[in-house]
């Protein structure tokens, strides 16, 4: 199959428009935040060689209106905020109670049918699963590799074999791991999984086929892909407990057991909460992994995933909005105790 150049130029050039609009608007930001400070600088530095080249009293220096600089530095940020956020959110709504052609308002039938159809409750179940599995499993894999190997001999090469799937996407990840489930039917096993199986005498299985072990299956994959960030933060939070502390409690003649549940975890729990919540907020926009590795089928469909099928692929924009909009209300409960948490421990 031959590439014709002449039949993408469309796409090429819409590409190289958005390049070009996205160096535009960036460096404009820059250069603007970096050619108006100096220039009130420059401006005052004129004004006192003026006033000491004639004798006058030097200027006094105004106190900045914080308010408006701070308005200034925002703006940029509250614009892109409400058009790409905003904007969406409140359409995204609206659209949530209409019909699949969006012009009929319907409701709450799009919210009724979510919670009726088996398939979408399927969906919601796998969603469950996946939060409640991955930000536990990923933050202890995490939080056991960041204590085992703490002021170890090769600690930095230690952290960074686990830490390199944080590396890869999760297209990638996910392709690597297909091939890890892969079967074949006849002759050799090509995928590692069924390999060790049928070297240890049993039958290869078409792992992602099989549900709800599939679902696990995927959920392996973000597991992977996320203890590397919370070992990390985690490691980062126990080489920040002081020194006295833990020498104090090795005085005293605390086991390792009680060092860790006594010392450690109580010192590190705002760290652990920190990386809970935002795997729990990861996982609940899964999207890559599922459809790459089985396009949602064999109910392993969550719901960033059906959301996309609803809106694009079977033209049901009302019943995908719906999704999106419970899925954004799933993650402002996770997003409040976070903010709650980080203002008690900043006034703590």
């Amino acid at each position: 199959m031959e590439f014709d150049f002449a039949a993408e130029q469309p796409k090429f050039l819409m590409l190289m428009y958005g390049l070009i609009a996205f160096v535009a608007v960036v460096g404009g930001l820059l250069l603007l935040l970096d050619v108006v400070p100096a220039w009130f600088a420059r401006r005052r530095e004129e004004r006192l060689v003026a006033a000491v080249a004639s004798g006058a009293p030097l200027p006094r220096r105004r106190k900045p209106r914080e308010g408006a600089i701070a308005l200034f530095f925002l703006l940029p940020t509250l614009l892109f905020l409400t058009v790409g956020l905003v904007v969406p959110a409140i359409r995204t709504t609206l659209l949530s109670f209409m019909d699949k052609n969006s012009s009929n308002w319907v409701g709450l039938d799009n919210y009724a049918w979510m919670f009726s159809e088996d398939s979408i409750v399927r969906v919601l179940i796998n969603s469950l699963i996946w939060v409640l599995l991955v930000p536990l499993v990923a933050t202890g894999f995490g939080l056991i590799y960041a204590v085992l190997v703490d002021k170890a001999r090769f600690e930095s090469v230690a952290k960074s074999l686990i830490f390199l799937p944080m590396a890869i996407s999760f297209v990638g990840a996910a392709i690597i791991w297909k091939f890890v489930y892969a079967y074949r039917g006849d002759g050799d096993q090509i995928g590692l999984l069924n390999q060790i199986v049928v070297s240890l005498g049993g039958e290869p299985k078409q792992w992602l086929l099989e549900s709800p072990l599939n679902t696990l299956l995927l959920i392996v994959i973000m597991i992977w892909i996320q203890a590397g960030f919370a070992m990390v933060v985690l490691s980062a939070a126990i080489k920040a407990i002081p020194a006295d502390i833990v020498e104090a409690a090795r005085l005293d003649g605390v086991s390792p057991w009680q060092m860790f549940w006594q010392i450690t975890m109580p010192s590190i729990r705002p760290a652990v909460i920190v990386v809970v919540v935002t795997l729990s907020i990861a996982t609940l926009k899964v999207f890559d992994i599922v459809r790459t590795a089985t396009n949602g089928n064999y109910d392993t469909s969550v719901i960033a995933n059906e959301m996309y099928n609803q809106a694009f692929r079977y033209g049901e924009p009302g019943q995908g909005s719906a999704l999106a909009v419970f899925l954004f209300v799933l993650v402002i409960p996770i997003v409040i105790y976070q903010i709650r948490n980080l203002r008690q421990q900043r006034e703590g």
